[in-house]
């Protein structure tokens, strides 16, 4: 009986290693993909962290030091480990900070979020409430957004530069002058985005290519490859919604879906 007793109490400590594991590799937000962005950005409760229920008073000046490519040692230096229970393997790490907007006047409580690529690098950084940013220097201004029709950029359905129309070619080459012109602090969040029409796998990963090959031909053009990510979002972020039931005449109408967004950030004022 002592011996059964033992191996059910190592089998029990295998079972809870292999959950603690697996949440170790958890996301909160839904669809994080391997470029570090989120689909939709969730926060975890608030009451649940590991010991911080009341957040932190962080140094302002090590938060302003945090951007994309920044490692998990790198926060864990500047604004210490994660307060809830996310771990090295974790895709996110969150944190709860207290900030103050004069000496003695009240305390904000504000969230902040890392969400990390394929790679473990924070690449997208998150507030709840958004307005919490300005405790760190301010609201950020929002991306600007150059959207680009994939069907001028792209023959129907293709991806490649080998696919590449010549006005598509015409426009980055015009898009490139602007960019370089903005200086070496601009930062490039490339987005792919396709209509409904096929299947959600198919669109994604033409969303990808197409959001790949953009972000290569820029390259191309002399831009600097670590400005740049390149990320397909597929179907899941349409511009227009359409019920034609005539093949062309829903193609047609489909068309502000199937873009290519340049998101533009970074840029010195």
């Amino acid at each position: 009986m002592k011996k059964h007793t033992s191996i059910k109490w190592v089998a029990t400590g295998m079972a809870l290693a292999a959950l603690g594991l697996a949440g170790c590799t958890s996301t909160v937000s839904k669809g994080v993909n391997d470029q570090g962005q989120a689909q939709e950005v969730v926060f975890p409760d608030i009451d649940k962290t590991s010991g911080v229920p009341e957040g932190i008073f962080p140094n302002v000046e090590n938060m302003r030091k945090i951007g994309p490519g920044v490692t998990k040692d790198d926060l864990y230096y500047l604004i210490g480990r994660p307060h809830f229970r996310e771990t090295k393997g974790a895709r996110e790490w969150d944190y709860v900070m207290k900030f103050r907007e004069a000496m003695n006047g009240p305390v904000t409580v504000c969230q902040y979020k890392v969400i990390f690529d394929g790679n473990m690098k924070g690449q997208s950084f998150h507030w709840k409430p958004s307005e919490c940013a300005r405790f760190i220097g301010g609201v950020p201004e929002a991306p600007r957004v150059i959207s680009l029709k994939a069907d001028a950029l792209f023959a129907f359905d293709r991806h490649s530069l080998a696919d590449m129309r010549p006005e598509g070619r015409a426009q980055l080459d015009q898009l490139a002058g602007q960019l370089k012109a903005l200086g070496q602090d601009a930062r490039m969040n490339i987005v792919g985005h396709t209509d409904r029409l096929g299947s959600n796998a198919y669109n994604q990963r033409l969303s990808q290519l197409r959001a790949n090959t953009v972000r290569e031909y820029l390259v191309s053009q002399g831009l600097p490859a670590g400005n740049m990510r390149a990320v397909g979002m597929g179907e899941s972020q349409p511009v227009v919604q359409c019920s034609q039931r005539n093949r062309p005449e829903l193609i047609a109408c489909l068309a502000p879906n199937r873009r290519v967004d340049v998101e533009v950030s970074g840029v010195q004022q």
